[in-house]
Formats: structure tokens, sequence, C-alpha cells
């Protein structure tokens, strides 16, 4: 994530700034209502098991162009089949993570349960994706300069297969580009604004992906706050967004197949739970809509001790069946803290019981991965229709390997001569991981050739700005207009094994929002801020400054 002076600025839905006293009252109701309509974290600083702090909110919600949303919408399914398919790849994760499990040690752990698991055949063969795209805006879309021509790749499709020169090149083009095409942004190559012409994909979550309550809370808040400041008629801009029903769903459809009355669904937490909301909802949401359904809670310590197979391999704590299980912890090494939690996981892998995620769509979600599908030709393995792969190919940003070999070698000298173009990205989930800009020369010389395998190089995404009031506990009131850049999430849940996929669809979104100035965004982490999009067209008179 990258700005500058150039960066366009999306406008607000409201205009500010707000009068400081009607400020004050609104933002002093939007904390009370975040708290008592369940937008909360525990805190990390003043941790009480008998406390709750609202979560870090922006005030009202942000621009977003609705063809673009729209379009994220629409691809969520076709990625979801893209994951699934490269999770039931067992040829294409092994070539893949060759290299990075030699030197990842937590990488390689799952791996070898995935070797395993593979050696004695899945005891279970459905298994459940519950997954999140997240995507930014790109302001600096390709598409957008007339100075690219055929030439020059034909667009951001062929990036990532550009050797390094050419890669750099076009850089300099969208760069000049850019600079020519700021002073009338609002049409230019066909596009409307230059602002949010195109997105790019940051990551794919596979394992615990959060915020399927934390996103529709985000909605109900600033829903409130617009009618108080008497912008009512703002909400139709604001989407629907039922993704803890979504979410939910996909457990009970899972739970369904499974096809055992008093078998359970079990969430796997963490020892200490600071995203507590965000959890409990779903459980809750599961308990009031299908109270027949029971949900337990366990970390993988406690599985270990009283985790065992039964007769038909059937995973049972003590003597309850447990027909579904659903990550929210096992994502970092820090939730493993001995051989025992391993042992647990392992168990759980070779149970009957459905597993969201199993450990092949674990390791699909691992960056490396991730790096690989962004290759054309490799994407042509997972997705047989031509208008599909070119939609999905569109979405990739540069994502570069660092492995010890030529290419590698070639885009190791790339990011220490242009460092500020780059983020470094390791295997692993849950935020504050990466390396961002001039701190990745000094990174990269640290690490051996063979350590470098176990991470990839991510052309740096350059958002467009909105500028508004982001609430966190603790800060001074009234808040600053402060400049923003936001991360959509889209939801999908696919359900199937390696021959049938039985489910799949979207299933709502989420919206980050964190300072400019902000590498890092996870609002649980402690850096970013609930928001929720509010559409914009492309023929508003408001849609750029």
């Amino acid at each position: 994530m990258s700005v500058d002076d150039n960066t366009p600025v999306l406008r607000g839905c409201i205009k500010l700034p707000l009068a400081t006293d009607e400020l004050l009252e609104v933002t002093a109701k939007a904390k009370d209502y975040a708290i008592m309509h369940g937008a909360a974290m525990r805190s990390k600083t003043n941790f009480s098991p008998d406390s709750l702090n609202f979560a870090p909110f922006v005030l009202v919600p942000s621009s977003f162009p609705r063809k673009e949303f729209e379009k994220a919408i629409a691809l969520q399914p076709i990625i979801n089949r893209l994951m699934h398919n490269v999770a039931h790849d067992e040829e294409f994760i092994t070539t893949t993570l060759a290299e990075t499990i030699k030197v990842d040690e937590f990488t390689a752990n799952l791996f070898n349960i995935y070797r395993k698991v593979l050696a004695h055949g899945f005891t279970q063969r459905i298994s459940l994706g519950m997954l999140r795209s997240d995507l930014m805006l790109e302001s600096r879309c390709p598409e957008l300069s007339p100075l690219l021509d055929s030439s020059a790749g034909g667009g951001d499709d062929d990036d990532v297969d550009a050797d390094v020169e050419e890669q750099e090149q076009r850089r300099a083009k969208d760069a000049k580009a850019k600079t020519k095409t700021k002073a009338n942004p609002a049409k230019v190559g066909g596009c409307t604004s230059s602002a949010y012409c195109c997105w790019k994909q940051v990551e794919i979550n596979t394992i615990a992906s959060g915020f399927g309550h934390l996103g529709p809370a985000s909605k109900t808040i600033q829903s409130f706050v617009l009618r108080e400041l008497g912008h009512a008629e703002k909400l139709q801009r604001m989407p629907k967004n039922d993704a803890l029903a979504g979410l939910c769903d996909g457990m009970v459809k899972a739970w369904d197949i499974y096809a055992k009355p008093q078998a359970v669904i079990l969430f796997i937490i963490e020892e200490v739970s600071y995203n507590i909301c965000d959890q409990r909802f779903h459980e809750f949401y599961i308990r009031e809509t299908y109270p027949h359904i029971k949900v337990l809670r366990r970390t993988l310590t406690e599985v270990h001790r009283d985790g065992k197979l039964g007769q038909h391999k059937e995973l049972l704590l003590g003597s309850t069946e447990v027909a579904v299980i659903y990550f929210r912890a096992g994502y970092e090494p820090g939730h493993y803290p001995s051989q025992g939690e391993w042992d647990a996981r392992y168990l759980m892998e070779t149970s009957l019981a459905i597993k969201c995620p199993s450990i092949h769509y674990h390791l699909a979600g691992t960056k490396k991965v991730q790096q690989a599908l962004a290759q054309p030709s490799v994407l042509e393995r997972f997705i047989n229709d031509p208008e599909e792969m070119k939609a999905v190919g569109k979405i990739f940003t540069g994502l570069y390997s660092l492995d010890d070999n030529e290419a590698g070698n070639a885009n190791y000298e790339m990011a220490l001569r242009t460092p500020e173009k780059f983020v470094l990205k390791p295997q692993r989930e849950g935020g504050g991981n990466n390396v961002y800009g001039l701190d990745i020369p000094d990174a990269l010389k640290r690490m051996s050739r063979v350590e470098r395998s176990a991470w990839i190089l991510m052309d740096l995404i350059h958002p467009p700005l909105s500028q508004g009031y982001m609430v966190r506990p603790g800060s001074a009131m009234p808040p600053q207009i402060v400049d923003m850049v936001s991360e959509l999430g889209i939801f999908g849940v696919v359900i199937g094994d390696a021959e049938h996929i039985v489910h799949n669809y979207q299933a709502g979104h989420m919206l980050r929002t964190k300072l400019s100035t902000a590498n890092e965004g996870g609002v649980a982490a402690g850096l970013g801020a609930l928001d929720s999009p509010y559409l914009i067209d492309s023929d508003d008179e408001d849609g750029y400054y």
C-alpha cells in the first residue's frame, strides 16, 4: 500500500467537517451503540474476560465504486472454485511448497500432516471452505493509461510473467501516465475516474476468515450515525450484508452433510480470545437459528487432552461426536506451543469430521501458492473457461518468487534496487508480519538464499484516499479528520470433495480502513477500524475530488 501527493481522494458520503458540538454528541452515541450491538473487543493492554471496549470504527461509511464492488461480488464463486481445485491438486501443492518447507518450520509442520494424511487416505473427503478474498482499489490501473499499448503487454494480465526489465519499464510508464492524467481524472482511457478504475487482490484467506459479524455490525453503527445526522437517504447506497448468516449457514450445511443429529460443531479457539464478539456471534447465530445444533469451543490443547477417534474414526471429545470443525486458531506458530497441539491437529485431520479448513485448504492459502497462481500459465490448470480465467487473472498484482534460481535471484536484485515499490510477505496469517518499502533490503540481506524461499515479493498497491473520522477507545475527543485507505473483503463458502462441489456461493463482505500512513491494517491487531462501503457510481457528480 502506497500513497503520495498525487494520490486521488474519493469524496465522502457526507460533507465534512461536522460542527464540533454535533460531532461530540454523535460520536458519544456511536460508541455506546457499538458496545450495545456487539461491535466490541477485549482490550489487549488491559485484558479482562469480564469487560469489553468498542471496536475501532470509522464514523461514516467510506466511498467505494459500485461497479468494482459488484464485480468483486460476482467473481467470488469463481475464486471459491479456483481455491477448491487448488486444494485438491496434490502435485501442485507439493511442488509449489517444496522449497518453502525446507526453511519455514511452521509450513513444514503443516505439510508433514498433509503428507501423512495423504499416505493413509482422507477419512473425510468433504471439505468446508469459508474464504475471504481481500482486495484494494488500485489508482494506477494500467488500463487507464493511453501510453500503455499492446506492445507493453496489453494490460496487467501479463505483469506476472514479464521479465524484470519489462516490469520496471511498465511501472515507470504507469507512474508517468498517472502524473499526466492527474489534472483530469474524470476522463482517462475510457474510465470515469482514475481513483477507482480497478482493484487488485491482496490475498485469499482460507483459515480463520474473521469479521463475519463485525462486517455487518459496521453497517449497523454507521446507519445509526447517518440517521442521527439527518442523512437517512444515504442508507440506500450501503449494500446489504448478510455475512454472519452466510458463513454460519455454511457450517450448518456441512453439519447436514455429516448427517448425525447428535453431533456438534466445534470451534477451535486461542487460549485468550480478544476478538470475542466476532467469534461468539457465529456461535450464537447457530444456536438461535438452529437450536438443535450444539456448538463447543475448545483450544488445541484441550483437544489433545480430551480428543480421540471412535470405532469409525469419528472425532470424540469425551463421549461427544464432532461433525464440523471450524478453526479460529491454528494459523500461526504461537498456537502450537508444544507437540501436543500438533498431535491434536493431526488427530482432527485424520477424523471423519468435516474441517474448515482441511489441511489441504490451509496449505492452498499460503502466500507461496498464491504467488504461483498469479502466473497465467498456472491459472489455466485450474480454470477452464477463458473468460473466467481472464477475469481472475486481471485481479492479481505482481507477485514474485524469491527462490534460489535465476528468476528468484533476479527478483531479489529488483527488490534491492527499488524496494519502495514492494512489500515482502512471509507464510503467515494474522497481520503484523510483512516488511514494507525501504525496510526490505536489510530484511533480505539478513536471509540466506535458501531462507528467502519462505517469502514472496508483491507489488505495492496504490489505493485512493478517503477522509473521515476514525474513532478508537481512549482516543482524544472530538476525533480529527484523517486520511485513510480501505481494504474490502468478500466472503465465500464452498463445500465439496475432489470430484464434486455441492455448495458454492458469495457470503457477504467486510471493509477495514486504516490511516494512510499505516502499513498493516488489522482491526484485531489494533491498526485498522471497522467500516462499510458507501457505493458511488461513475457518473456521480460527487464521485471524486
